[in-house]
């Protein structure tokens, strides 16, 4: 069989720990640090997904628990797999759901044998264990699977984030497991890449598999987590349960320090992080793959992401201003449209007010990590840093 995604390094900066490289996937290359938009459901909210190629966008991220409530990780897999289903001809990661289940908020029940949880769409109990959550991310198909742990919201005890990160070790144990059977035994999984990747069949790469490093702000929690999820092996490590209420300070400290735990020759993925600063300051701390909602949620409610700045356009200021969102950007909206006709068209209640402002947004974060790559492969990152870009470092 073939071998699953493989990740090489092209550049280093020397004043940091900042990196590029390529990340070769069954679905296409993608060159880190990179940016990934947040599908949910199958869909970036506000685009289209030919608007999504001809922005640049290289990697979508899938969410496992709403495509496995709706419409059905089985639907995917017998329409040929979420790639086929939502059009998209280029990579996808797909979340193991476990953050979904802990914000439910009173509706999910942690275990030793998984998470037990409610619906939210209609009350319908279910239960996702790790080797579950495997299952339905193959079937969905996508090019890079996580395992599934156990986040803990800011602020919790030490014994609360010790608990979660060893049980998060034990489940990583078990999803490898999982994943590995599957990957020598395609005809377990019907449909979805074990069928195709298996047992003869079509002979496409299988998807890769990282590991979830856990702990909290608790930087010997940390270490704990990455030792024993290196212990398990996968293809590559990400950070999660940051971004959850603690200080800014802390998050970029606890990346700083789990970063260099972690091996030079696998991707490092931060989890749901964060603002255009966020991406610069954790690609200086040695991160290559990110994702979050933040540019199309802030969209959707009138705010956009300039090179000055936040900018909300609803604002009464803007009523008569002529000027783009961001007279230095270069994104399809910001040559069209003014502030004051976006304004107007989020007081009318207009959608197409969220659908340029998220254009415009994720224009500029992808625009942003072109910048931030392309400083890294001409040496010039640091300078890169200290120029500023509102919103960078």
């Amino acid at each position: 069989m073939d071998a699953p995604a493989k990740f090489e390094l092209t550049a280093s900066d020397p004043g940091s720990k900042a990196r590029a490289g390529v990340l070769y996937t069954p679905h296409g290359v993608v060159e880190t640090p990179v940016f990934m938009p947040v599908g949910t459901a199958g869909t970036v909210k506000g685009m289209t997904q030919g608007e999504l190629e001809e922005l640049g966008v290289q990697i979508l991220l899938g969410n496992t628990y709403h495509l496995y409530l709706r419409p059905g990780h089985e639907v995917i897999r017998d329409l040929g797999g979420l790639h086929r289903f939502m059009a998209w001809p280029r990579p996808i990661l797909t979340d193991s759901g476990g953050y979904q289940v802990m914000s439910l908020k009173g509706l999910g029940r942690v275990t030793e044998d998984g998470f037990a949880f409610r619906s939210h769409l209609d009350g319908s109990a279910h239960f996702l264990s790790p080797e579950r959550a495997v299952e339905i991310q193959l079937a969905l198909g996508a090019d890079i699977v996580m395992a599934l742990d156990e986040c803990v919201e800011y602020p919790a005890s030490h014994e609360a984030l010790r608990r979660a990160s060893r049980l998060t070790g034990r489940w990583a144990r078990r999803c490898r497991e999982r994943f590995l059977s599957a990957r020598a035994l395609g005809s377990e999984i019907p449909g979805g890449w074990a069928a195709g990747s298996a047992a003869g069949g079509s002979g496409r790469p299988f998807p890769a598999q990282f590991g979830i490093v856990q702990g909290g702000t608790d930087l010997a929690l940390r270490r704990e987590s990455a030792e024993e999820i290196l212990e398990v092996g996968f293809e590559g490590y990400a950070l999660g349960g940051l971004s959850v209420g603690e200080p800014k300070s802390e998050t970029y400290d606890v990346v700083e320090a789990t970063t260099g735990l972690l091996p030079a020759d696998r991707p490092r993925y931060l989890m749901g992080v964060g603002t255009p600063e966020d991406l610069a300051e954790c690609v200086a701390r040695g991160v290559d793959m990110f994702d979050c909602v933040m540019p199309t949620r802030n969209a959707r409610n009138g705010c956009a992401f300039t090179s000055e700045g936040k900018l909300t356009v609803k604002n009464a200021r803007y009523a008569r201003d002529e000027k783009p969102l961001d007279p230095a950007c270069a994104c399809a909206v910001c040559r069209r449209y003014s502030r004051a006709y976006l304004r107007h068209l989020f007081l009318a209640g207009e959608m197409l007010a969220g659908i340029l402002t998220t254009h415009h947004n994720i224009y500029f974060y992808l625009d942003t990590m072109a910048r931030i790559r392309q400083a890294i492969l001409s040496g010039d990152f640091s300078r890169f840093c200290s120029r500023g870009r509102s919103g960078t470092c």
